[in-house]
């Protein structure tokens, strides 16, 4: 522990101090405390014994105990040869967590345990994400499946994740990435799939969905909030396997990197173009836009005075009744629409969210 709460409470997770035992407790009783209840004791947040609630940020959900066991023992049997007694006295605190704990009803715990760990995990802070990361990366031995949303991948986010790539890659694990089409214009994205080899398969689509990372379809990864800096490790079957049909539906539609993209059919009209015009169709304004094709407000609206020029519209109106026209409000390679909850979002590198 550093800082406030070593100061303040200077123990370890086998033996809480008397103010941490009673809101723990409390919490383990409830299913729930209220955030500002565990401010006087940042142990609890710093030996991760709660966490936020996925469905109310200002309240704390306990952790499992038998979950917060597994994890101490984890460590104490690497110092077995001098914690001989603190394991003993963790398996004993927590055992009475637990039996707090078997009298709680089901509707009342905000996070459904499974075999494995918790169905719906927040993670805050970037830190703790990216340990959560580095483990699912270790246990992974078949297939990893990614959402990137953006635009032109740049080599400080490609490198980011790096290391997770090429351990996956050494272990023979096979990697699935989505991108939009304009990834394909940044030479850092190449570079990365020829470092990856056949290791890798990469395919681009008009938009994609919000950043989403699947291992072994068992554990999914998606952000909790708009800046990234918190995130949702999930692993209940049903989500899996729904964020699992969204990406294969998603893949079939997309094109591989390899392949160029098709020509659209019109003279002077490139293929983002075409996306653009199918979005102003719909009635989206410029930054939403630029957004869901991951590119900037100010490229959009560049492209979108060549497509007047182009269809010889002299206003807003007048673009719109000319796309119409010539057919580009209704392009083949539109992507259906998918819940809101996965609306896309800015651009990161491949395993980081």
């Amino acid at each position: 522990m550093t800082g406030h709460g070593t100061d303040a409470h200077p123990h370890g997770a086998d033996r809480l101090c008397d103010a941490g035992d009673l809101v723990y407790s409390r919490a383990v009783r409830r299913g729930r405390v209220p955030r500002t209840d565990a401010e006087p004791v940042p142990c609890l947040l710093e030996l991760a014994l709660l966490h936020p609630d996925p469905d109310d940020m200002d309240w704390l959900v306990p952790t499992s105990p038998q979950e917060v066991m597994t994890r101490l023992l984890r460590g104490v049997y690497d110092e077995v040869s001098e914690s001989h007694r603190r394991v003993g006295s963790a398996v004993e605190a927590f055992e009475r967590y637990a039996g707090l704990g078997r009298r709680i009803q089901a509707s009342a715990i905000a996070s459904v345990s499974l075999e494995g760990g918790a169905a719906i995990r927040v993670l805050d802070g970037l830190a703790r994400i990216q340990a959560a990361m580095d483990d699912a990366t270790e246990a992974c031995t078949g297939e990893v499946l990614t959402v990137q949303p953006g635009g032109i991948r740049r080599e400080p986010e490609l490198t980011e994740g790096l290391h997770r790539a090429l351990a996956l890659r050494s272990r023979g694990v096979r990697m699935r990435d989505l991108y939009t089409h304009v990834a394909r214009h940044g030479q850092g994205l190449l570079n990365y799939l020829e470092l990856m080899g056949d290791a890798v398969e990469a395919r681009t689509l008009d938009e994609v969905v919000d950043r989403l990372i699947l291992f072994d379809r068992t554990v999914a990864f998606i952000p909790a909030n708009a800046d990234h800096t918190m995130a949702l490790e999930l692993r209940h079957p049903a989500l899996i396997d729904y964020f699992v049909t969204v990406f294969d539906r998603l893949w079939r539609l997309a094109i591989p990197v390899a392949v160029p993209l098709p020509d659209t059919g019109i003279e002077g009209i490139s293929h983002r173009e075409q996306s653009i015009a199918a979005l102003l169709a719909e009635g989206h304004q410029d930054a939403v836009i630029a957004e869901r094709l991951g590119i900037s407000v100010r490229t959009c609206r560049a492209h979108i005075a060549r497509l007047s020029e182009t269809l010889g519209a002299a206003s807003r109106t007048q673009l719109g009744v000319r796309i119409a026209q010539v057919g580009l409000d209704g392009a083949a390679s539109r992507v259906p629409e998918v819940p809101a909850q996965l609306t896309p979002a800015d651009q990161e590198s491949p395993t980081a969210l």
